[in-house]
């Protein structure tokens, strides 16, 4: 473009511009020119955003600021009064009169507002509907804002945290690099909110996420508080205020865009803000990250979503009703398990279906109506780990699910989906629901005792006591929590059951004032678990056997580990809530220490002193002024080291299963064992287990010191990528992730504990073996592997033919000698592999590593490691 004034035609409009070689940036020597073509070009996609929004403008009549001179800038509202008549706008009263606002619907107007200066468009959360009115939100954001010392990455930290919340309300999120400092967080909404509900839904998930990462979150405006964090600004929801639009240019050094970024971009770690010339690159490319929140300009409405939801009877659901939620009928008071029905088959799932008014759920409503009304928190490994929340009321257990389970901590809120009613008979089921079915995954119970409900407003609000076990969730502590209902806040666009769906969404928060502990109930009120509950995968008869005859009486029960998930580098979301171990390559031990003996038991509660005397060092590593107190229980792997200190596997295994004194008295002179403690379960009879990770290290290393045979392995705070790399360096088996405020769980298997393993082992049981050639003629060729499918049943899985040494050969032979039987322990070997096998019982576990698994669940390129003598046949699982 020349200099001068010149008229141009856009959209049938007829409009004036000047000075287009005015440098607007000095910085870049980006021109009025060249900013006006931006919102010419780029009109297509922020029109979408901005239709039918009032607004505000931020103008830099002599270009931005400089380090030497100061650019003038004008905050503007009212429409200009020489503003052409065809230029679309809407009146709002202030308190102080009426204002004009501009309404940027078509690429004209913007055009127009880059002539006079306009390099910012701001606009709220709403739009105005065909009369002018104002309408309800149609989105919710949050605005990042890193305070001193923090940066575009803190925030895209935070970022990803507050996806995790929306996802859990129903809710899609759309980042936008701010193109100042931070990063803007946009939801959908379905418009049946309004503004002062979804600020205060904004405030408290703010609020929330500075209550679970105090350290990297500020939710108050304060700016002392807010050095080194990011203020989680939720105020911009407030029907008065405004955001700078997205595409909109900032008036920045540099001409910077609030650019719409997918979420991928977030993740790396190279994250920057764009300029303008990179977005309109991106629009060119068809890059619209944050389209589908826009709305249709040329629509009457202006909106591409409804205010409300209409089911097929043309009814409309309205968000927050007691009597509709989550798809119930209208005779819900009738029968409130028709929903939890209709959702399962009783003949594919083991959880308890009652007939209406059968004689099941009459004996369970007889059974438990001679108790104190219950509650039950199950752990829920479905598609996703969830902690599910049941009360009993009004004949049924009222449910809802927590993603991030019950708060533990006064003032923490956690959102809670509320689910369909269960019936009472649920609150004993544990078990596996197939992966197919509705909630498919495992269920145990997390903790499950008696309430006191304090108030019962349907739809509304919910306040209970809960009394529960001593070892269970909650920490044998009554808890007194608080259900607020947030209100129906679905996106657009989404269908009635969707919508509804939103509407179920609550915050469960633990109340400032908490009842004492002595108001506990007798514990022999609660309601009975059903036999054999404590029973599970993980923690056998063996793990709850009385003490061994060689330890003393005074010594509590073993305590069953506590174990971890595979997983990957993926499965760590948020590195700084994470601690790192090594993970070592040995046995896991539960080590009970008292003033003048050491109990060892290992991972089946089998009775391990005897095996390794050397350990018994312990009870000198032990404070002496703890011990002295009560007994003391740590946690941690026992291992053997090769020349180059390393734990070795096989090295250890000449030491496992020797019990005879003279045998082990042998097998140290070659072989010493080393004990890595990495867990602090009781101090002096106190037991820890509720106390959070972080807390139990730190008391694990003012309690024990390192000697000869003990050692303190350290771990690493909030650095994955540190650790893995120093655990292949060292070529260990891998890392120990554990989420630095997880509590101990006995017997469980957690996802706050996670595996990241550097190659892939995998437990086997051994049922057969085929005779060598060649070289290894007369001796073992192979082994015959079995693995348990998710049913229990033993089913074929490969042989392993390599990672044999001369003593396993022999130790293998002289093992396999007596056990032999006549017919295959499984059923489906081939005929190639069972030709010539000698079959044994399948009640040996070993070790392989191998490369992948195959599709007919075969292990690929297997290596024998050992035998895996603390481990039993029923223990074996499928390692992914």
């Amino acid at each position: 473009m020349a200099t001068g004034e010149h008229k141009v035609e856009v959209d049938g409009h007829t409009l004036k511009l000047s000075n287009l070689e005015k440098v607007f940036y000095p910085s870049t020597g980006t021109t009025k020119g060249e900013v006006i073509d931006y919102y010419r070009r780029i009109a297509p996609v922020m029109i979408p955003q901005a239709t039918r929004r009032p607004a505000t403008r931020k103008r830099w009549v002599d270009g931005v600021s400089t380090e030497t001179k100061p650019g003038t800038v004008f905050f503007r509202k009212d429409l200009e009064d020489h503003a052409p008549d065809w230029v679309p706008r809407a009146d709002i009263e202030h308190s102080d009169g009426t204002s004009t606002y501009p309404l940027v619907d078509e690429t004209a107007v913007l055009v127009w507002l880059a002539q006079l200066a306009a390099l910012e468009m701001h606009t709220p959360q709403w739009r105005f509907d065909d009369g002018g009115g104002e309408t309800n939100p149609d989105r919710l954001v949050l605005d990042l804002d890193p305070g001193d010392g923090a940066g575009l990455a803190d925030c895209a930290r935070v970022a990803q945290w507050c996806r995790e919340i929306l996802t859990d309300m129903d809710l899609e999120s759309y980042p936008v690099t701010s193109g100042s400092k931070g990063i803007h967080l946009y939801a959908p909404l379905d418009g049946t909110s309004t503004a002062d509900e979804v600020d205060e839904v904004a405030h408290e998930l703010a609020r929330a996420l500075e209550q679970d990462h105090p350290d990297q979150v500020v939710s108050d405006m304060k700016k002392s508080l807010r050095a080194g964090k990011v203020l989680v600004d939720w105020s911009q929801n407030n029907g008065h205020k405004t955001t700078v639009s997205p595409y909109s240019l900032r008036g920045r050094l540099r001409p910077t865009v609030a650019a719409p970024r997918t979420w991928e971009e977030i993740e790396d770690p190279d994250l920057a803000h764009l300029e303008y010339e990179q977005v309109l690159e991106r629009i060119e490319d068809g890059q619209d990250p944050i389209a589908p929140l826009g709305a249709d300009p040329s629509s009457s409405s202006g909106r591409s979503g409804s205010s409300g939801a209409s089911d097929s009877s043309g009814s409309t659901s309205r968000s927050g009703s007691g009597d509709q939620e989550q798809g119930v009928s209208a005779d819900r008071a009738r029968d409130r398990l028709e929903v939890y029905r209709s959702k399962r088959d009783p003949e594919k799932t083991p959880e308890p279906v009652p007939e209406p008014d059968g004689p099941a759920a009459q004996d369970a409503r007889e059974a438990l109506d001679a108790r104190a009304p219950m509650f039950v928190i199950q752990e829920h490994h479905a598609s996703s780990l969830h902690w599910d929340v049941r009360l009993e009321h009004d004949g049924v257990l009222v449910s809802w699910a927590v993603p991030k389970g019950p708060p533990l901590e006064v003032d923490v809120n956690r959102l809670a989906v509320q689910t369909e009613d269960h019936p009472l008979d649920y609150g004993t089921f544990e078990g596996t629901i197939p992966r197919d079915e509705y909630g498919g995954g495992d269920v145990t119970i997390w903790d499950t005792g008696t309430i006191e409900i304090e108030k019962w407003r349907e739809g509304e609000e919910v306040i209970a006591v809960c009394h529960g076990r001593e070892d269970g969730g909650l920490g044998g502590e009554p808890r007194r929590y608080a259900f607020l209902h947030t209100g129906g806040m679905g996106g657009k666009q989404k269908s009635a059951a969707a919508k509804e769906k939103a509407a179920s969404n609550w915050l469960l928060h633990l109340m400032k004032d908490q009842p004492d502990k002595k108001d506990q109930p007798d514990m022999k009120d609660q309601p009975d678990r059903e036999a054999g509950e404590e029973e599970s995968e993980h923690s056998s008869a063996a793990g709850k056997a009385a003490p061994t005859a060689s330890a003393p009486r005074e010594m509590g029960e073993p305590i069953t580990p506590m174990l971890a998930t595979l997983g990957s580098r993926d499965d760590i979301r948020d590195q700084h809530e994470w601690a790192f171990e090594m993970k070592w390559d040995g046995v896991r031990v539960i080590a009970t220490v008292t003033s003048d003996a050491v109990r060892l038991t290992s991972r089946g509660g089998k009775d391990m002193t005897a095996t390794f005397p050397e350990l018994a060092e312990l009870a000198e590593a032990v404070d002496p002024d703890v011990l002295a107190a009560g007994e003391t229980v740590l946690d941690g792997e026992i291992v053997a080291l090769d020349g180059k200190d390393r734990p070795s596997f096989s090295r250890l295994q000449q030491r496992l299963g020797l019990t005879r004194e003279r045998d082990v008295e042998r097998a140290r002179k070659d072989v010493a064992a080393h004990v890595m403690v990495f867990d602090l379960l009781v101090r002096g009879g106190d037991s820890l287990l509720r106390t959070p990770y972080r807390q139990r290290r730190e008391a694990l290393f003012e309690t024990v010191s390192a000697s000869e045979h003990v050692q303190l392995p350290h771990a690493d705070h909030g650095d994955v990528d540190h650790a893995v790399e120093l655990s292949q360096r060292l070529q260990l088996e891998g890392v120990m992730a554990k989420k630095e405020q997880s509590t101990y769980r006995p017997g469980k298997r957690a996802r706050t504990w996670i595996k990241l393993k550097n190659a892939r082992h995998q437990e086997v049981v051994v049922i057969g073996w085929r005779r060598g050639k060649g070289e290894r003629s007369g001796t073992l060729g192979s082994l015959l592997l079995a693995v348990p499918d998710g049913d229990g049943t033993l089913r074929y899985a490969g042989r392993v033919g390599t990672g044999f040494s001369e003593q396993d050969l022999e130790d293998i032979a002289r093992t396999l000698r007596s056990r032999s039987r006549r017919t295959p322990p499984v059923d489906d070997v081939p005929r190639a592999d069972s030709r010539d096998a000698e079959w044994v019982r399948a009640d040996l576990v070993g070790e392989v590593q191998h490369t992948e698994r195959t599709d007919d669940g075969r292990l690929r390129h297997p290596v024998w490691r050992g035998w895996r003598r603390d481990k039993t046949a029923d223990e074996v699982r499928w390692e992914d």
